[in-house]
């Protein structure tokens, strides 16, 4: 059975295949699974080479290759066979609205629920805790803007220790450090998404615009709270605001956060892991036109990891 996504992040390696098992030589060592039971290879290594033999066996085996530039999806080397999932393919573009619906909003209260949680983490005695905590577990139509407001002035006070911190693609502060965080987690969430075999395209909340991923976008807002967190983080150990900048350090300290631990369910997996665990359950969800299997990450019990 295929099933496992392998990442080869590794600089100056080669992937090859013999004898029915992909290869990763590097400086390393060199690593072995059988291709039998890869459903698809992330490459995000920024100097890697590929064995020819290992694209044809890959193809027999109906393995896909994601390759990354800068780890956002660049290219995808699919099987002949598998270039279109027809099945899948169908259900995604036909979703019924009441599908829609409450894919969305079990993603909404996710979010909202870890939301909560970091608050809680970074301020535990704010006396607005227990309304976002309140609002978190309500069926309120605008609890996601409603919980964003109240989570933000916390984070504003708390973190950037400011009364004026807006968020926003364009405004100051720690800006700059979560907007590059929330692009590393977009390019997670592609990666897997393109590895799993769900099209980017069709999303269930977030609008359609020309060379967008409205899914990629819809899926990574339960996890927008870890790259919150690795930011506060980052401010705490660099206080001085002018270190709040896209530095080179900055950016293989934010780059490393898909391999922090988190819970879920009853496993504690890398937050790589997760998200790989939570596309395979929305695919199931599209697959079988129900919202059940769906299971978007809530953080449960051990503390955020820095």
């Amino acid at each position: 059975m295929s099933y496992h996504i392998v990442s080869i992040d590794a600089p100056d390696c080669s992937l090859s295949c013999k004898d029915g098992q992909l290869t990763c030589k590097s400086a390393e060592g060199n690593k072995t699974i059988p291709l039998e039971d890869v459903a698809a290879v992330i490459i995000t290594s920024f100097s890697v080479s590929i064995h020819s033999k290992l694209l044809l066996e890959a193809a027999r085996h109906g393995v896909g290759l994601v390759i990354c530039e800068n780890f956002k999806p660049a290219s995808l080397v699919l099987p002949a066979n598998r270039s279109t999932d027809t099945l899948l393919t169908k259900s995604q573009a036909y979703i019924t609205a009441q599908l829609r619906k409450r894919l969305w909003q079990k993603t909404v209260e996710a979010k909202c629920r870890n939301q909560h949680s970091l608050a809680a983490e970074l301020a535990p005695n704010d006396s607005r805790l227990e309304k976002l905590d309140r609002i978190a577990r309500s069926v309120h139509p605008s609890k996601e803007s409603e919980c964003a407001k109240i989570f933000w002035r916390i984070y504003a006070e708390h973190v950037a220790e400011t009364d004026d911190f807006r968020r926003g693609r364009h405004e100051g502060g720690p800006n700059p450090l979560l907007n590059y965080g929330y692009a590393v987690l977009l390019s997670t969430i592609l990666q897997n998404l393109f590895a799993i075999g769900l099209d980017p395209t069709f999303g269930i909340f977030h609008v359609p615009r020309e060379q967008s991923t409205p899914l990629a976008y819809d899926l990574m807002e339960p996890f927008r709270p870890c790259v919150d967190w690795r930011v506060a983080e980052w401010i705490h150990r660099h206080p001085d605001e002018k270190d709040w900048q896209v530095t080179r350090e900055f950016r293989q300290w934010v780059t490393a956060f898909p391999l922090e631990k988190v819970d879920w369910f009853e496993l504690t997996l890398d937050v790589r892991g997760v998200i790989e665990g939570v596309i395979r359950s929305f695919r199931q969800a599209v697959v079988t036109a129900q919202s059940g299997p769906y299971k978007p990450w809530t953080r449960t019990l051990t503390k955020w990891a820095g």
